[in-house]
């Protein structure tokens, strides 16, 4: 039976895997799962690495919101059976390296940024259209 830090770590395992779908981070964090999960038995790596593609696969076909909570599910269920699996120090170990995946997956988060500069440029009844954070300045005292 698994305590709730393990249940947790198990979930937030899950959910780096759909976070990192469809990313450029994406090939990092498979591999690290598929090791993780492979527990250094080359087949059972390729295997786990066929599923995640396959789950990349079902995330890129469908629309967010209900694939990406039963891939998480999916995925949190398979790092569960895994830490059931070990003694409590490989537990740890495991929970370790779900937090290392789960940070793997949250350095793909783009962080997109656009510097537009204007400078003795003149607009006339002109409009602005942009989404995201958005700043503006008027320089006219330059």
């Amino acid at each position: 039976m698994l305590n709730e830090v393990l249940i947790a770590a198990a979930a937030t395992g899950g959910g780096a895997i759909v976070q990192a779908a469809g990313t450029d981070s994406w090939n990092g964090v498979r591999e690290a799962a598929a090791r993780l999960l492979g527990r250094s038995d080359v087949r059972r790596e390729q295997a786990e690495l066929e599923r995640l593609d396959r789950t990349r696969v079902v995330l890129e076909a469908t629309d967010e919101g209900e694939a990406e909570r039963v891939q998480t599910a999916v995925w949190q269920t398979r790092f569960e059976a895994l830490l059931e699996e070990l003694p409590n120090a490989g537990r740890q170990q495991v929970a370790s390296e779900l937090e290392h995946l789960a940070a793997l997956a949250g350095a793909a988060r783009p962080t997109e940024r656009m510097h537009n500069d204007f400078r003795d440029a003149q607009f006339d009844h002109s409009q602005v259209q942009g989404s995201g954070t958005m700043t503006v300045t008027n320089n006219y005292a330059e």
